[in-house]
Order: C-alpha cells, then sequence, then structure tokens
C-alpha cells in the first residue's frame, strides 16, 4: 500500500530529525554552532517544513537551545549538564537492570551476547566510533529486556545523550575496561539476580559519570 502524503511527510521529517541528530552527536555540528532552518533546507533538498519540525524535536531533547540574535544552536554538553544527565540515568539503568534480570527471555540474552562480541571486538581493533554505537546498543537492549513500556517510553530520549555523551567522552583506553564490566552486568542478568544486576549497573553509570567528568572538565 503507497503511503499517504501524510505519511510521506512524517517519514521525511523523520529522516531529517535522524540525520541533524546524527551530525550533532558526531560533533559534525559542535556545540555553539547556529544552524539555519534555510541553508539546512538546501543542504538536505528537502522543503523547511520538515527541517523546522525536526529541529523543534531537537530541541525538546535537549540537543539544540534557542537565544536571543543567534536563533537555534547546538548545546552545550559539558559537566554541568553530564551531571543532570547521570543524576536521571543512574536510578533508571538500575532498575532496568534489575527488572531485566526477572524478564530477560533466552532471546534477548543471547541478543545482548551478540553485542557484546562485536563491541569487544570493535574495542580491540580501535574502533571508536562502533565502539561506542555499540556501547549505547547494549544500554538500550537491557532496558528492553526490563519488559517495562513506561521504563522504555523515560529512557527513550535518554538514548541520544547517552550516545552523544560517549562519543564526547570515550577513548580508546575505556573500550576493555566497559566490556569487562557489560560482562558482569550480563551474567547477573541470566543468573536472574536482580540486586546483584542493580548494583553493577549503578557502578557502572557511577565509574563512567567519573570518567566523563574528568574528560569533560578538561
Amino acid at each position: 500500500m503507497p503511503d499517504t502524503p501524510g505519511d510521506a511527510h512524517q517519514s521525511l521529517r523523520d529522516l531529517v530529525y535522524l540525520r541533524l541528530r546524527e551530525r550533532i552527536i558526531e560533533g559534525e555540528y559542535p556545540a555553539g554552532r547556529r544552524l539555519v532552518e534555510r541553508e539546512l533546507a538546501d543542504t538536505m533538498d528537502v522543503s523547511r517544513v520538515p527541517v523546522r519540525e525536526a529541529m523543534q524535536r531537537l530541541e525538546t531533547e535537549g540537543f539544540l537551545t534557542v537565544q536571543a540574535r543567534k536563533g537555534a544552536v547546538v548545546a552545550e554538553f559539558g559537566p554541568a549538564e553530564a551531571e543532570h544527565f547521570f543524576a536521571v540515568r543512574e536510578p533508571l539503568e538500575a532498575l532496568a537492570a534489575s527488572l531485566a534480570a526477572q524478564h530477560a527471555t533466552p532471546a534477548g540474552l543471547k541478543n545482548l551476547e551478540r553485542i557484546l562480541a562485536r563491541t569487544r571486538r570493535a574495542a580491540e581493533a580501535g574502533r571508536l566510533r562502533e565502539t561506542v554505537g555499540l556501547n549505547a546498543d547494549f544500554h538500550r537492549a537491557i532496558v528492553e529486556l526490563s519488559g517495562n513500556p513506561l521504563l522504555q517510553d523515560m529512557m527513550a530520549p535518554l538514548d541520544g545523550r547517552l550516545r552523544r555523551l560517549f562519543r564526547l567522552t570515550t577513548g580508546p583506553e575505556s573500550g576493555t575496561p566497559m566490556c569487562t564490566e557489560h560482562e558482569q552486568l550480563l551474567a547477573a542478568i541470566r543468573a536472574r539476580d536482580p540486586r546483584t544486576a542493580a548494583d553493577l549497573a549503578r557502578r557502572h553509570v557511577a565509574g563512567t559519570r567519573a570518567y566523563a567528568l574528568t574528560v569533560l572538565q578538561h
């Protein structure tokens, strides 16, 4: 069945949104850069309407801010923003890990194993961008295994910020320790041990927080 005009518009809007978000996450559009609706529309060869809607969504999700006389600019992600992010993320990640230990399916566990194996190969090969993406995939998969739709809805808007933070702060030296911590977390989930899973998730986020703040403060 062909797309209706509304479906086509939504698809274009989502495509523009994903492209812009990816460019911010990857640093192609760094913090402080002004984004002009007309210029973006010309660059992407689309009308200004999907660009405007995508930018509004990115503003809602914290990727853009609107400043007087400058318009839309890429939002900062410094130590203060990271502190706010981790204050929200730590308890939610612990809850997700605890629920995943109670509700994970064999297929879900297999998926975590595959992601982790790919992450370790990418980290050992020094493929930093791939490592960062897979790291975020691992955390997203745990949230999905929680079996809690409300938690999934709450965590979904944080996913892009998590990837952006990882991209800003993950270095070649952090890949192997990260994989080791993920393996421990996976073992607790597989063992159906919600308390240990939650504790490991909390400690993992706390360690990531300390490392990220050290990087962002320099």
